[in-house]
C-alpha cells in the first residue's frame, strides 16, 4: 500500500486514431494550476522586492549627489551647517531699500581620493566650466585629499550641468552668496565679503560679527536716493574735467548722520578688481589732501569766537605778506585793506594769514581740535585715516594753516567740521549708523551761537556776490565756500595740479544739509575759460546735488529768509567773481 502517493499523474495517451482538433484548448487539472499561481506570486513578490531596492539606492544617489551633501559621504573635514548659522544678515539704507543680501547658493567640491581619472574629469569639468584653471583643477582631483573646493557659488545652470557628467567623488555643498544689488553705487560705504562670506572692507568688515550673529537688517543712514544722485553729478563733473578722481559727501548737521558718500574711482562689488587696484581706495574718509580755502571757514570762525575779530575788521592785504622766507600771496589780489567778510568773498590768502597770525597758533589749534580737524573721525569704516598736522607749530605753519596749506585731512573731516560750525556749533560725531527718531544725540559745544550766525551770513555772501555763484539755487539759499588747493608732489606745489571743491550748507538761514565736492586735478574746458577753481568746477555741481536733494526731504523753496535778522547779503564793496 503506498502511502505516500505521488501528486503527479500520468499524462494522458494520445493513440492513433484519436480525433484532435488543432485548435481544442489545453485543459489542466487543479493542481497544475495551483503550481503555476504559487511560481506568478513568488516572482511578482521578487520583482516588487527588487523594485524596493534599486528605488531606496536611487533615491539615496539623488540625496547625496544633488540635494544635500551633509549627510552623504561628506568627509570629515566638510562642514554640515544649520542655514540659521551662515545667513548673513542684510545691510540695508535708512529707509529700508537693500544694499547688501544673501542668497542660497551651492559650491562644488570633490573627494580625491574618490576620483577614479582626474585627467578626465578636469577635461568634462571644463567643457560646463570653461572659467575653471585646468592645471589647477586636474591638481586638486589628483591630490587625494578627502576634500577639495573645485568652484564656489554655482548657479543652478552649472550645477545641473555638472551633475549630469556624473563625475564620481564630486558633490554639492549648501552655500551663500553675498549680492549687492546697487552695484558700485555704495561700494566704499558697504563693502564687500570674500569668498567665505567674511566681510574684507567697509560696513562689511566693521560689523563682520554683529552681520554673522544678529539676523536682524544693519540699518545704515545712507539715503540710496540721494546716493545716486550725488554719485550721478560727481560722476559727470569727473568725466567733464577730465579728473583723477572725486568725492562728493552729503550730511544731516543736526544729527552728523552721512546721507550721502561717494568716492570715484570706484568699482561693483558684485565682482570686484584685484590688488591695490585704485578703484578701492575711498578718498572720502581714507585720502589725506590740503583743503585749500575752505579752511578759510574755521579761521574765521576762531577769529570771531575769541574775539580777535568781528565782521567789521580789517586787515592789510595791501602786500603780499613775506614769513620765513616765504611769499603769501592772492591768486585775485585787491591791493587793500579787506573787512573779515571780503576775505572770504575774495578769498584772500593775505588777509587770512593776518587773521590767524593774530589769533596765534595755541588758540589756532585748540580751535581746530574742537572741531574735530586733529583726530581720527570715528566713522564706523575701517578704511580711514589721522589728519597730518605740523609737529612744531610755528608761526609759518599758523599763517599757512588759515587758508587750508601745511595740514591734511580726509574730505569726511572738512564736511563734519563746516557742520558744527553753521549749525548753532554743536559738534556731532560722524556716522554712518541711522539714528533712531527722537534718540540722544551725543554733542559738544564748539562754537558760541553768534560765531555760527555771523559765519553762515558771510558764507552767504560768497555764494551770493562772490567766488560762489555757480552754487546758488533759487529758493534754497545756499550759502558755501570754494577752495583751490595746488597740490604737494616731492616736497613743491604743482600749481597746474589742484584739488578743487566746494562746501555748502542749505537752507543757510536754518541750515539742515552739509554738501560737499571735491574734484581731483581737474582740467580746464571751453566752458570754464580754462579755469579749473572749485568755483568753476565744483561749485556747479554742488548746486545740480543740492536742486534735486532738496525736494526729497520736502523742502519748498522759498521766496526770502525766514530766520529774523538774517538778511541775503551784507553791504560790501563791489566783489570779484574770481576764486
Amino acid at each position: 500500500m503506498n502511502l505516500f502517493p505521488s501528486r503527479r499523474r500520468p499524462a494522458p495517451r494520445i493513440q492513433a486514431g484519436d480525433d484532435l482538433q488543432a485548435n481544442a484548448p489545453l485543459r489542466l487539472d487543479g493542481v497544475t494550476s495551483h503550481a503555476l499561481e504559487t511560481g506568478r506570486s513568488r516572482l511578482l513578490t521578487t520583482a516588487a522586492m527588487f523594485f524596493l531596492a534599486y528605488s531606496v539606492i536611487g533615491l539615496r544617489l539623488l540625496d547625496v549627489s544633488v540635494l544635500d551633501r551633509s549627510t552623504g559621504h561628506a568627509a570629515p573635514t566638510a562642514t554640515s551647517r544649520d542655514p540659521a548659522d551662515i545667513v548673513r544678515a542684510d545691510i540695508t539704507d535708512r529707509n529700508g531699500a537693500i544694499l547688501a543680501t544673501s542668497l542660497p547658493t551651492v559650491s562644488l567640491y570633490a573627494q580625491a581620493n574618490e576620483v577614479q581619472d582626474p585627467a578626465e574629469a578636469t577635461r568634462k569639468l571644463i567643457g560646463v566650466l570653461p572659467d575653471l584653471n585646468a592645471a589647477e583643477i586636474q591638481e586638486r582631483l589628483s591630490s587625494k585629499r578627502p576634500f577639495v573646493y573645485l568652484r564656489r557659488n554655482l548657479t543652478p545652470r552649472q550645477q545641473y550641468d555638472v551633475n549630469a557628467l556624473g563625475i564620481p567623488g564630486l558633490y554639492f555643498e549648501k552655500d551663500e552668496r553675498r549680492v549687492y544689488p546697487h552695484g558700485d553705487l555704495a561700494a566704499h560705504i558697504v563693502g564687500m565679503t570674500d569668498v567665505d562670506n567674511k566681510g574684507v572692507s567697509g560696513i562689511e568688515r566693521r560689523f563682520d560679527s554683529r552681520l554673522r550673529t544678529d539676523h536682524q537688517p544693519l540699518r545704515l543712514s545712507i539715503d540710496i536716493r540721494m546716493q545716486e544722485i550725488v554719485h550721478d553729478e560727481v560722476a559727470k563733473s569727473m568725466k567733464e574735467f577730465s579728473a583723477l578722481g572725486a568725492v562728493g559727501l552729503v550730511m544731516d548737521v543736526h544729527t552728523g548722520e552721512v546721507l550721502a558718500m561717494v568716492s570715484l574711482p570706484d568699482f561693483d562689488p558684485n565682482d570686484p578688481p584685484g590688488g591695490n587696484d585704485v578703484r578701492l581706495f575711498n578718498r572720502a574718509t581714507k585720502g589725506l589732501y590740503e583743503m585749500g580755502s575752505t579752511f578759510k571757514l574755521f579761521n574765521t570762525a576762531a577769529a570771531l569766537d575769541y574775539g580777535v575779530a568781528t565782521p567789521t575788521s580789517s586787515f592789510d592785504a595791501t602786500q603780499p605778506l613775506h614769513l620765513a622766507g616765504a611769499v603769501i600771496h592772492d591768486d585775485h589780489p585787491q591791493a587793500r585793506w579787506l573787512t573779515v567778510p571780503e576775505i572770504l568773498i575774495y578769498s584772500s590768502n593775505i588777509g587770512a594769514a593776518r587773521m590767524a597770525l593774530d589769533l596765534g597758533a595755541a588758540n589756532q589749534r585748540a580751535f581746530l581740535d574742537r572741531v574735530g580737524l586733529l583726530a581720527p573721525t570715528g566713522i564706523e569704516l575701517p578704511e580711514t585715516s589721522t589728519p597730518q598736522v605740523p609737529r612744531v607749530w610755528r608761526e609759518i605753519n599758523t599763517a599757512t594753516i588759515g587758508f587750508g596749506h601745511g595740514i591734511s585731512v580726509t574730505p569726511l573731516h572738512l564736511i563734519t567740521g563746516v557742520s558744527a560750525l553753521v549749525n548753532g556749533g554743536e559738534f556731532h560725531r560722524a556716522t554712518l549708523l541711522a539714528r533712531a527718531p527722537g534718540a540722544a544725540i551725543e554733542e559738544e559745544r564748539v562754537t558760541k551761537k553768534k560765531t555760527s550766525d555771523e559765519l553762515r551770513q558771510m558764507m552767504r555772501m560768497v555764494v551770493a556776490q562772490g567766488t560762489g555763484k555757480y552754487a546758488d539755487v533759487p529758493g534754497y539759499f545756499v550759502g558755501g565756500k570754494t577752495g583751490t588747493a595746488e597740490k604737494a608732489v616731492n616736497g613743491s606745489y604743482r600749481r597746474k595740479a589742484v584739488l578743487s571743491s566746494f562746501i555748502a550748507a542749505f537752507p543757510i538761514d536754518a541750515p539742515r544739509y552739509c554738501v560737499l565736492v571735491m574734484i581731483d586735478e581737474p582740467q580746464g574746458t571751453k566752458e570754464t575759460h580754462g579755469f579749473i577753481t572749485g568755483g568753476w568746477t565744483a561749485a556747479p555741481a554742488v548746486a545740480r546735488i543740492i536742486a534735486q536733494i532738496a525736494p526729497l526731504t520736502g523742502m519748498l523753496p522759498r521766496r526770502e529768509m525766514q530766520t529774523p535778522g538774517f538778511v541775503d547779503g551784507w553791504a560790501t564793496r563791489d566783489v570779484a567773481r574770481a576764486d
